[in-house]
Protein backbone atom coordinates (compact mmCIF):
# COMPACT_ATOMS: atom_id res chain seq x y z
CA UNK A 1 0.00 0.00 0.00
CA UNK A 2 1.37 3.26 -0.70
CA UNK A 3 2.27 5.86 1.72
CA UNK A 4 -0.69 8.11 0.15
CA UNK A 5 -3.14 4.92 0.87
CA UNK A 6 -1.56 4.79 4.53
CA UNK A 7 -1.90 8.81 5.01
CA UNK A 8 -5.52 8.69 3.67
CA UNK A 9 -5.76 5.35 6.62
CA UNK A 10 -4.90 7.33 9.21
CA UNK A 11 -6.96 10.35 8.93
CA UNK A 12 -9.83 8.60 8.40
CA UNK A 13 -9.00 6.30 11.79
CA UNK A 14 -8.84 9.92 13.99
CA UNK A 15 -12.23 10.87 12.16
CA UNK A 16 -10.33 14.19 10.24
CA UNK A 17 -12.47 12.71 7.05
CA UNK A 18 -15.65 14.08 8.96
CA UNK A 19 -14.27 17.36 8.08
CA UNK A 20 -14.34 17.09 4.33
CA UNK A 21 -17.93 15.04 4.92
CA UNK A 22 -19.52 18.22 2.46
CA UNK A 23 -16.69 17.54 -0.49
CA UNK A 24 -16.51 13.87 -0.50
CA UNK A 25 -20.71 13.89 -0.56
CA UNK A 26 -20.68 16.77 -3.89
CA UNK A 27 -17.48 14.15 -4.82
CA UNK A 28 -19.61 11.00 -4.98
CA UNK A 29 -22.64 13.12 -6.68
CA UNK A 30 -20.42 14.05 -9.72
CA UNK A 31 -19.48 9.98 -9.96
CA UNK A 32 -22.81 8.90 -9.68
CA UNK A 33 -24.21 11.53 -12.23
CA UNK A 34 -21.60 10.63 -14.91
CA UNK A 35 -22.27 7.14 -14.27
CA UNK A 36 -25.77 7.40 -14.41
CA UNK A 37 -25.06 8.70 -18.57
CA UNK A 38 -25.41 5.29 -19.43
CA UNK A 39 -28.96 4.87 -17.70
CA UNK A 40 -30.62 5.00 -14.48
CA UNK A 41 -31.32 1.74 -13.81
CA UNK A 42 -28.60 0.40 -11.47
CA UNK A 43 -29.57 -3.81 -12.37
CA UNK A 44 -28.95 -2.60 -16.13
CA UNK A 45 -25.60 -0.03 -15.33
CA UNK A 46 -22.62 -1.83 -13.13
CA UNK A 47 -20.89 1.18 -13.20
CA UNK A 48 -23.79 3.54 -11.57
CA UNK A 49 -24.37 -0.01 -9.14
CA UNK A 50 -20.19 0.51 -8.27
CA UNK A 51 -20.92 4.48 -7.56
CA UNK A 52 -23.84 3.73 -5.67
CA UNK A 53 -21.95 1.17 -3.70
CA UNK A 54 -19.26 3.72 -3.11
CA UNK A 55 -21.13 6.15 -2.35
CA UNK A 56 -22.86 4.36 0.83
CA UNK A 57 -19.38 3.22 1.93
CA UNK A 58 -18.94 6.78 2.79
CA UNK A 59 -22.65 7.34 3.77
CA UNK A 60 -23.80 9.63 1.44
CA UNK A 61 -27.71 10.21 1.70
CA UNK A 62 -30.25 8.09 -0.68
CA UNK A 63 -31.69 11.11 -1.33
CA UNK A 64 -28.51 12.39 -2.67
CA UNK A 65 -27.80 9.53 -4.72
CA UNK A 66 -31.35 9.71 -6.22
CA UNK A 67 -30.96 13.42 -6.96
CA UNK A 68 -27.59 12.47 -9.00
CA UNK A 69 -29.05 9.71 -11.15
CA UNK A 70 -31.93 12.19 -11.95
CA UNK A 71 -28.91 14.61 -13.11
CA UNK A 72 -27.20 11.93 -15.10
CA UNK A 73 -29.89 9.91 -16.54
CA UNK A 74 -31.20 13.27 -18.21
CA UNK A 75 -34.64 13.42 -15.66
CA UNK A 76 -33.26 16.78 -14.70
CA UNK A 77 -32.80 18.71 -17.61
CA UNK A 78 -31.34 21.79 -15.67
CA UNK A 79 -28.14 19.44 -15.19
CA UNK A 80 -24.32 20.70 -14.94
CA UNK A 81 -22.74 18.41 -17.80
CA UNK A 82 -19.54 17.09 -15.60
CA UNK A 83 -16.53 15.71 -17.51
CA UNK A 84 -13.29 13.69 -16.06
CA UNK A 85 -10.03 15.04 -16.75
CA UNK A 86 -6.60 14.06 -15.28
CA UNK A 87 -3.71 16.46 -14.85
CA UNK A 88 0.15 15.83 -14.32
CA UNK A 89 2.67 17.72 -12.39
CA UNK A 90 5.80 17.55 -10.00
CA UNK A 91 5.09 18.06 -6.26
CA UNK A 92 7.96 18.84 -3.20
CA UNK A 93 10.76 16.90 -2.28
CA UNK A 94 10.97 14.91 -5.89
CA UNK A 95 7.70 13.42 -5.94
CA UNK A 96 5.31 12.55 -8.88
CA UNK A 97 1.46 13.86 -9.08
CA UNK A 98 -1.62 12.97 -11.16
CA UNK A 99 -4.66 14.78 -10.25
CA UNK A 100 -8.07 13.29 -11.01
CA UNK A 101 -11.10 16.22 -11.58
CA UNK A 102 -14.43 16.23 -12.06
CA UNK A 103 -16.27 19.18 -13.27
CA UNK A 104 -18.25 21.41 -15.43
CA UNK A 105 -15.85 24.17 -16.65
CA UNK A 106 -12.18 22.79 -17.25
CA UNK A 107 -10.44 26.19 -17.75
CA UNK A 108 -11.22 26.55 -14.26
CA UNK A 109 -10.13 23.29 -12.90
CA UNK A 110 -6.90 23.61 -14.65
CA UNK A 111 -5.88 27.27 -13.32
CA UNK A 112 -7.10 26.19 -10.22
CA UNK A 113 -4.99 22.87 -10.41
CA UNK A 114 -1.97 24.83 -12.10
CA UNK A 115 -1.97 27.39 -9.16
CA UNK A 116 -1.81 24.92 -6.73
CA UNK A 117 0.77 23.11 -7.59
CA UNK A 118 3.03 26.01 -9.13
CA UNK A 119 2.29 28.15 -5.60
CA UNK A 120 3.69 25.51 -3.29
CA UNK A 121 6.49 23.28 -4.22
CA UNK A 122 5.34 21.69 -7.65
CA UNK A 123 4.84 22.08 -11.34
CA UNK A 124 2.58 21.57 -13.54
CA UNK A 125 3.59 19.35 -16.58
CA UNK A 126 2.23 18.13 -20.01
CA UNK A 127 0.34 15.26 -19.92
CA UNK A 128 2.35 11.80 -20.05
CA UNK A 129 4.62 14.05 -18.27
CA UNK A 130 4.43 11.41 -15.02
CA UNK A 131 1.73 9.04 -15.70
CA UNK A 132 4.30 6.37 -17.33
CA UNK A 133 5.49 6.42 -13.21
CA UNK A 134 1.58 4.62 -12.00
CA UNK A 135 -0.40 1.81 -13.25
CA UNK A 136 -4.05 2.12 -13.40
CA UNK A 137 -5.45 -0.90 -11.80
CA UNK A 138 -8.79 -2.14 -10.61
CA UNK A 139 -9.06 -1.94 -6.35
CA UNK A 140 -11.80 -3.56 -4.35
CA UNK A 141 -12.00 -3.78 -0.65
CA UNK A 142 -13.11 -6.42 0.95
CA UNK A 143 -13.93 -7.56 4.00
CA UNK A 144 -12.89 -11.00 5.84
CA UNK A 145 -15.86 -11.27 7.56
CA UNK A 146 -15.90 -14.72 9.18
CA UNK A 147 -14.25 -16.45 6.63
CA UNK A 148 -10.82 -18.40 7.20
CA UNK A 149 -8.07 -15.90 5.69
CA UNK A 150 -5.87 -18.65 3.68
CA UNK A 151 -9.46 -20.10 2.16
CA UNK A 152 -10.38 -16.46 1.74
CA UNK A 153 -7.42 -15.59 -0.51
CA UNK A 154 -7.88 -18.47 -2.59
CA UNK A 155 -11.53 -17.62 -3.09
CA UNK A 156 -10.69 -14.01 -3.92
CA UNK A 157 -8.03 -15.50 -6.56
CA UNK A 158 -10.33 -17.79 -8.15
CA UNK A 159 -12.86 -14.80 -8.72
CA UNK A 160 -9.91 -13.34 -11.07
CA UNK A 161 -7.76 -11.16 -8.65
CA UNK A 162 -4.61 -10.19 -9.80
CA UNK A 163 -2.50 -9.34 -6.81
CA UNK A 164 -4.09 -9.14 -2.99
CA UNK A 165 -2.96 -7.93 1.05
CA UNK A 166 -4.40 -8.21 3.93
CA UNK A 167 -4.67 -6.09 6.29
CA UNK A 168 -7.11 -5.51 9.48
CA UNK A 169 -9.63 -8.02 8.47
CA UNK A 170 -9.50 -6.37 5.06
CA UNK A 171 -8.01 -7.32 1.85
CA UNK A 172 -7.01 -4.50 -0.96
CA UNK A 173 -7.85 -6.67 -4.08
CA UNK A 174 -5.95 -5.44 -7.09
CA UNK A 175 -7.69 -6.07 -11.03
CA UNK A 176 -6.79 -5.06 -14.23
CA UNK A 177 -9.35 -2.55 -15.26
CA UNK A 178 -10.86 -3.99 -17.63
CA UNK A 179 -11.55 -6.73 -15.46
CA UNK A 180 -12.70 -4.43 -11.81
CA UNK A 181 -16.49 -5.14 -12.75
CA UNK A 182 -16.40 -8.70 -13.10
CA UNK A 183 -14.11 -9.35 -9.80
CA UNK A 184 -16.17 -7.18 -7.75
CA UNK A 185 -19.51 -9.40 -8.87
CA UNK A 186 -17.71 -12.76 -8.81
CA UNK A 187 -16.60 -12.22 -5.22
CA UNK A 188 -20.23 -10.74 -4.34
CA UNK A 189 -21.77 -14.27 -5.40
CA UNK A 190 -18.62 -15.63 -3.50
CA UNK A 191 -20.20 -14.40 -0.43
CA UNK A 192 -17.66 -11.41 0.16
CA UNK A 193 -18.91 -8.12 1.52
CA UNK A 194 -17.67 -5.23 -0.66
CA UNK A 195 -16.54 -2.01 1.06
CA UNK A 196 -15.75 -0.20 -2.02
CA UNK A 197 -14.50 -0.74 -5.85
CA UNK A 198 -12.69 1.86 -7.95
CA UNK A 199 -10.06 2.67 -10.62
CA UNK A 200 -6.50 3.74 -9.32
CA UNK A 201 -3.31 4.75 -10.30
CA UNK A 202 -0.49 3.18 -8.26
CA UNK A 203 2.85 4.10 -8.40
CA UNK A 204 5.51 1.41 -9.59
CA UNK A 205 7.95 3.22 -7.66
CA UNK A 206 8.35 5.34 -4.30
CA UNK A 207 9.96 8.18 -3.01
CA UNK A 208 11.29 7.86 0.61
CA UNK A 209 10.11 10.66 2.67
CA UNK A 210 12.28 10.55 5.78
CA UNK A 211 11.61 13.67 7.72
CA UNK A 212 8.56 14.71 9.60
CA UNK A 213 9.36 18.79 8.00
CA UNK A 214 9.31 16.79 4.36
CA UNK A 215 6.36 14.80 5.15
CA UNK A 216 4.14 18.02 6.35
CA UNK A 217 5.98 19.94 2.85
CA UNK A 218 4.32 17.04 1.12
CA UNK A 219 1.26 16.38 3.07
CA UNK A 220 -0.15 19.93 2.98
CA UNK A 221 0.72 19.92 -1.06
CA UNK A 222 -1.66 17.09 -1.46
CA UNK A 223 -4.75 18.51 1.10
CA UNK A 224 -4.34 21.58 -0.88
CA UNK A 225 -4.83 19.88 -4.15
CA UNK A 226 -7.75 17.88 -2.44
CA UNK A 227 -9.48 20.65 -0.97
CA UNK A 228 -10.36 22.08 -4.56
CA UNK A 229 -13.80 21.66 -5.20
CA UNK A 230 -13.46 20.49 -8.69
CA UNK A 231 -10.84 17.76 -7.76
CA UNK A 232 -11.83 13.64 -7.21
CA UNK A 233 -8.75 12.25 -6.79
CA UNK A 234 -4.90 13.33 -6.46
CA UNK A 235 -2.05 10.42 -6.36
CA UNK A 236 1.44 9.87 -5.73
CA UNK A 237 4.14 8.44 -5.41
CA UNK A 238 5.69 9.15 -1.97
CA UNK A 239 5.74 6.79 0.62
CA UNK A 240 6.18 7.87 4.36
CA UNK A 241 7.37 5.80 7.51
CA UNK A 242 4.43 4.95 9.53
CA UNK A 243 6.15 6.19 12.99
CA UNK A 244 6.72 10.02 10.46
CA UNK A 245 3.20 9.75 10.12
CA UNK A 246 1.83 8.88 13.23
CA UNK A 247 3.95 11.67 14.74
CA UNK A 248 2.37 14.50 12.90
CA UNK A 249 -1.04 13.44 13.13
Amino acid sequence: MSGHSKWHSIKHKKGAADAKRGKIFTKHAKLITIAAKNGGDPDMNPGLRTAILNAKADNVPNSNIEKSIKKGSGADKDAAVFVEVTYEGYGPEGTSVLVEVLTDNKNRSVTNVKNIINKNGGKMGESGTVGWKFDRKGVILVKLGDKDPEEAELEIIDAGADDLSLKENVFEVLTQTTDLMKVKDNLEKAGFEIIKAELSYLAKDTVNIDSSDKAKKVLNFIDLLEDDEDVNNVFSDFDIPEEILESIV
